[in-house]
């Protein structure tokens, strides 16, 4: 019996061999309880080339009330992942979930990247 991480790794793993084939930069995203992450990867997954996190100080500051654990901090995540790709010169990436459900969180970072101008 897989455990819940390990079902969820497995996804991304199918997940990862798709978009390979497609030679386009990806948006990861990786949330945990209190934070979400995104970081664009080149295409030959040879390095991060922007990133962004509500563990990010100013991010902190702007949440102040609430930790990042909420769609409202997904989306600020978004529209920032969205702002550094486009200044390293990403405008089109593929959207690496990592197996997580496109649903709250994950899809409130993608919609504000997608609102931001990034396109997926």
């Amino acid at each position: 019996m897989l455990t819940k991480k390990e079902q969820r790794l497995r996804r991304s793993r199918q997940t990862r061999a798709r978009i390979a084939k497609q030679n386009v930069a990806r948006l990861t995203v990786f949330r945990s309880n209190m934070h979400i992450y995104a970081s664009v990867i080149s295409d030959d997954g040879a390095r991060v080339l922007a990133s962004a996190s509500t563990a990010e100080k100013e991010v902190r500051e702007q949440l102040a009330s609430s930790t990042g654990g909420n769609a409202a901090a997904a989306s600020i995540i978004g529209k920032r992942i969205a702002e550094r790709a486009k200044a390293a010169g990403v405008e089109k990436v593929a959207f690496d979930r990592a197996g997580f459900a496109y649903h709250g969180r994950v899809k409130a970072l993608a919609e504000a990247a997608r609102e931001a101008g990034l396109q997926f």
